[in-house]
């Protein structure tokens, strides 16, 4: 477990990813990955108010909704860190999106409420005194980014010390040993100087990383299959061959191995990874601990 830097959140360093639930999982399948998740110690779970409006028939809050459900039959709302995400920063639409999202995890508080996205269209000082708000209030516990850039994500920290509310303690960018330049560009300096957590986002770059995704054919018809598509070329290759050497050494799979390499990267606590089926979990949720010669390599072919 690691300790969420100025919060009481102690977390599992394999956060369970929700975007998959009510889209390629139905409740009863995603009912047991979260059992299985649980019983063997996971506890850190991460949806979104929209997940998942992408298909056909979804209106948003599918997921939410299916873990609400899980938590109110098995009782296990104090054993879990619960983070959701809200789209649109002005006051009214946090109001309600924090009152439907509340709604649909049947919870009266959420341990970790993300700005999905930041919202250029809202003042950043009605964004920071209304997510301020809901700390105070209890119904939100911490607050955190997703998908900010280092300025605007500098602004808003500046602007909750000012206003003296809770400020972000956490950050969720789209990170991975094939997406790289987000994190060790910008926003670098940022999270260290504020030492704000690291969770993040397509930690196996949509499947590419599991190693299943090695020709255009095992791309084809694949739910993901587009996005890990645009990783096959040369570099990509190189990532696997030297994710194939690795995972040799320690005897695990690639998916163990990708995860690994993201958790020795600077605040990184916890890679966000998702589970269609229970079979899945156990690469996703076995530690290793790389050298410091193995991180080399995978950061070098992935140059």
């Amino acid at each position: 477990m690691s300790l969420i830097p100025r919060t009481d959140l102690d977390v599992f360093p394999l956060c369970l990813g929700g975007n998959v639930f009510g889209w390629t999982a139905d409740e009863q399948q995603s009912f047991a990955v979260l059992d299985a998740y649980t019983d063997a110690g996971g506890n850190f779970i991460d949806t979104a108010e929209g997940y998942s409006h992408w298909v056909p028939g979804n209106v948003g809050g599918e997921s939410e909704t299916i873990i609400g459900n899980w938590l109110a039959r098995r009782g296990r709302r104090d054993d879990v860190v619960i983070a959701t995400k809200l789209k649109g920063l002005t006051r009214d639409s946090i109001r309600q999106n924090v009152e439907a999202s509340l709604r649909r995890l049947q919870t009266d508080h959420i341990d970790l409420y993300y700005a999905h996205y930041d919202d250029p269209a809202a003042p950043q000082e009605e964004t920071v005194a209304a997510l301020g708000e809901l700390v105070t209030e209890g119904k939100v516990r911490y607050l955190a980014a997703s998908n900010f850039t280092a300025d605007r994500l500098k602004s808003s920290l500046r602007i909750a010390d000012d206003l003296g509310v809770a400020r972000y303690v956490a950050l969720q960018p789209h990170y991975n040993l094939l997406e790289r330049d987000i994190v060790e560009g910008e926003l670098a300096a940022l999270v260290a100087g504020e030492d704000l957590a690291v969770f993040p986002y397509y930690s196996l770059a949509s499947g590419f990383l599991t190693g299943k995704y090695r020709t255009v054919d095992d791309v084809v018809g694949r739910e993901r299959g587009d996005r890990a598509g645009n990783y096959l070329d040369e570099r990509g290759f190189r990532v696997l061959d030297a994710l194939d050497r690795v995972a040799a050494a320690h005897g695990a799979q690639l998916t163990t191995i990708a995860l690994a390499w993201l958790l020795s990267r600077p605040n990184v606590l916890a890679p966000i990874a998702s589970a269609r089926t229970v079979e899945q979990l156990p690469a996703l949720m076995q530690q290793v601990e790389l050298t410091e010669a193995e991180v080399d390599e995978l950061t070098t072919a992935s140059a």
